[in-house]
C-alpha cells in the first residue's frame, strides 16, 4: 500500500510540472516586440556586445530582472505563463 501512494504521489507530481515552452514562441509573442528593435533601451536579439554586461551578472540576475521588470520592461516581460526555465531558454536564445 505504502508503495502505491508513493507511486502515485510520483505521478501526480510529475503531471504538475509545466513543460517549458518553445524559446522562439515565447520571444515572438512575448519579447520581440521591445527586444527587436523597437525599444531602444532593450537590447536586440543577438547584439553580443548590449548583452556582455548583462550576463556578466549571471542568468540568475537576468532571470529575476524578468520577473520583477527592470527600467521600461514590465514584470515577467509580457509572458505571464512563463516559468523560470522559459525565460533561461528564451535569454540564452536572444544572446546567441
Amino acid at each position: 500500500m505504502k508503495k502505491l501512494l508513493i507511486a502515485a504521489s510520483a505521478l501526480m507530481l510529475s503531471l504538475s510540472v509545466q513543460a517549458a515552452q518553445d524559446p522562439e514562441a515565447v520571444y515572438a509573442r512575448a519579447c520581440g516586440v521591445c527586444h527587436g528593435g523597437q525599444i531602444p533601451t532593450a537590447p536586440q536579439r543577438g547584439d553580443k556586445a548590449a548583452w556582455e554586461p548583462r550576463l556578466a551578472k549571471g542568468t540568475d540576475a537576468l532571470v529575476q530582472s524578468v520577473t520583477n521588470g527592470l527600467n521600461a520592461m514590465p514584470p515577467r516581460g509580457l509572458c505571464m505563463d512563463c516559468t523560470a526555465e522559459d525565460y533561461q531558454a528564451v535569454i540564452k536564445l536572444m544572446t546567441e
